[in-house]
């Protein structure tokens, strides 16, 4: 099992240790002492807040952290009581440092721990097909280590409970880096290579770094090995590079050993949210705009095709996703992605993924693409033909479907509508210029530095800073777009004339278009307002619009007066 160097030493005395590994006098500590009592009192017990620094260093191969040199921001739990995540700031440099802090297993309790992980490699048998495995694997190893328990008798100093924790982690978790999978403020892990601290992107504090760091090549790549068998993927000096999908919808993209990268084994783990963000998120968050919201719900309930850009993490595919939960819950959906990342709340949806093939030559011809399943995906007779992503020829497919019908979304990447269409009619996607008002909107998400009302200090935001409408090549009529000055977001609906082609649609007049946007800015009002704010929930308050608005808004109207309101602006993706 990769043994991660994350120590934790009690500053005594200078002067060379017994370990003799930096000078600094150390000594084991039992759980007991750490989060006080027994192991029955634990389980009552959780570890006391941390209201200042305690006497402990964490020990990285970089250098040593000395906690006297920060001041922690922020503390909380991620397992009680085993593990907790702290943001600490230098107090000269104002840095910050995700600190995991993990009670340690004592020399008796790690001696157990390794015979009980030798029981598990020798007794577990595979779990029956209809058997969720990591269900099966929970309850095997309780098993397994209450077996220890009777056969050893009374334990003083032992914490089972504790025990139990690193073998769940180490075996159907994610191992060292278990805490940061845990925390569901970070969006992304980074591992630069061996001896290297590990990043997180948190979503408060953006990339920070941590004090996990991997001393031993081994134990790295004994890790990455071990994430790709957890994503069906097979890695190795043959094959160096990996990209997979972990349990529970995060992407893992990876490489083995020095094979092809200058500093050992990396990885980079972007997590998956099994509760995605939604509409009502982004605009509890200032993200948009109610009335911008309710302009794009419009535009999606008339299956008008446009595409989300935006450079690498700033939130194409979650705001892809939330747009699309304002569909007509009647359409067919057809979402085609290289790893499955979209959640939608509809019933008649198809996900198709792309095939790789590890073959060379002639063996490659098994192969799957992009290009191959939005050809095929015509054939399932779709309404709305998503795309997660376009960068090649697959591109040219998706714009020949759009011509002939049917509703088209993706994402791009693009800092802002001038370089999206020139990125498009360039190789290797290769677009007629004729063929890119057929992409009738487009919308851009920035990560952008926003003044905290409250603190007055500055803070990295997410942003939509720009809709545009897509007359013809190079003429873009901008509808929407975000005041940095004040942090509000600016609608120009009377310049639209995708709304004009819906009204002659449809049947409605100017003032019925108004009234829709305003109708519909209420209802997403009123659910920020409820914190009705899941995609299930949504999808449920969407459909009932669509059957009788007038109720729907009607009580929107009615809950709202009744409120003393919300605040708007509370950063959530």
């Amino acid at each position: 099992m990769p043994k991660l160097r994350l120590k934790l030493r009690i500053r005594k005395s200078k002067g060379s240790g017994k370990d003799g590994s930096d000078g600094t006098a150390t000594e084991p500590v039992a759980a007991e002492e750490l989060v006080g009592g027994s192991e029955e009192e634990t389980e009552k017990r959780p570890l006391e807040p941390f209201s200042g620094l305690p006497g402990f260093t964490a020990i990285s191969a970089a250098k040593p952290l000395n906690l006297r040199d920060y001041e922690e921001v922020e503390s909380y739990p991620l397992e009680e009581p085993w593990v907790y995540a702290r943001i600490l700031r230098h107090k000269q440099t104002s840095e910050y440092i995700y600190y995991v802090y993990e009670i340690a297993l004592t020399p008796r309790e790690k001696k157990l721990y390794n015979q009980i992980m030798d029981a598990l490699y020798w007794e577990l048998k595979p779990p029956p097909s209809d058997v969720d495995p990591v269900a099966y694997f929970h309850r095997e190893a309780r098993r397994i280590v209450r077996t220890f328990q009777i056969r050893m008798g009374r334990t003083p100093g032992i914490s089972w409970r504790k025990i139990l924790y690193y073998v769940t982690r180490d075996a159907v978790g994610f191992g060292p880096i278990d805490p940061l999978m845990k925390d569901p403020e970070i969006e992304d892990i980074s591992c630069n290579g061996v001896r290297r601290h590990i990043y997180v992107w948190h979503r408060r504090y953006e990339y920070i770094k941590t004090n996990i760091v991997f001393d031993r090549e081994d134990d790295l790549d004994n890790l990455v090995v071990k994430l790709a068998h957890m994503g069906g993927k097979h890695i190795s000096v043959a094959f160096p590079v990996v990209d997979a999908i972990l349990p529970g919808g995060h992407r893992l993209a990876a490489t083995y050993r020095k094979e092809v990268s200058t500093s050992g084994s990396t990885f980079t783990i972007r997590k998956f949210r099994e509760d995605p963000i939604t509409i009502i998120d982004m605009v509890m968050g200032n993200t948009l705009s109610p009335e911008v919201a309710a302009y794009y719900w419009i535009l999606m309930e008339h299956k008008r095709p446009g595409m989300v850009m935006g450079v690498t993490g700033s939130g194409k595919t979650t705001t892809l996703n939330a747009l699309l939960t304002l569909l007509k819950p009647s359409v067919k959906v057809v979402t085609i992605e290289d790893t499955p990342e979209l959640k939608l709340p509809l019933e008649n949806w198809v996900q198709l993924i792309p095939r790789m093939s590890y073959g060379f030559g002639a063996e490659g011809k098994n192969e799957i693409t992009l290009y191959d399943l939005i050809r095929i995906s015509l054939r399932y007779r779709p309404d709305i033909i998503v795309v997660g992503e376009v960068r090649g020829e697959e591109a040219y497919v998706l714009f020949q479907a759009i011509a002939t019908g049917h509703g088209g979304m993706t994402t791009l990447h693009a800092e802002g509508i001038d370089a999206a269409a020139k990125r498009l009619t360039s190789p290797p996607m290769n677009i007629p210029r004729g063929y890119i008002p057929l992409m009738n909107f487009a919308l851009l998400i920035r990560r952008v530095e926003v003044v905290d009302r409250v603190t007055k200090r500055s803070r990295v935001v997410r942003r939509i800073t720009n809709t545009w409408e897509i007359r013809d090549f190079g003429e873009y009529i901008p509808v929407h777009k975000w005041n940095a000055y004040e942090d509000k977001h600016e609608l120009y609906p009377e310049k639209s004339f995708l709304l004009r082609h819906i009204m002659e649609l449809v049947g409605w007049t100017e003032e019925q278009v108004r009234r829709e946007i305003d109708w519909r800015a209420t209802v997403i009002r009123w659910l920020a307002a409820k914190k009705m704010r899941s995609y299930q929930e949504v999808a449920r308050v969407v459909r009932e619009y669509y059957q009788n608005a007038e109720r729907v808004y009607t009580k929107a109207v009615s809950e709202l007066s009744e409120m003393k309101g919300f605040t708007e602006g509370k950063e959530v993706i």
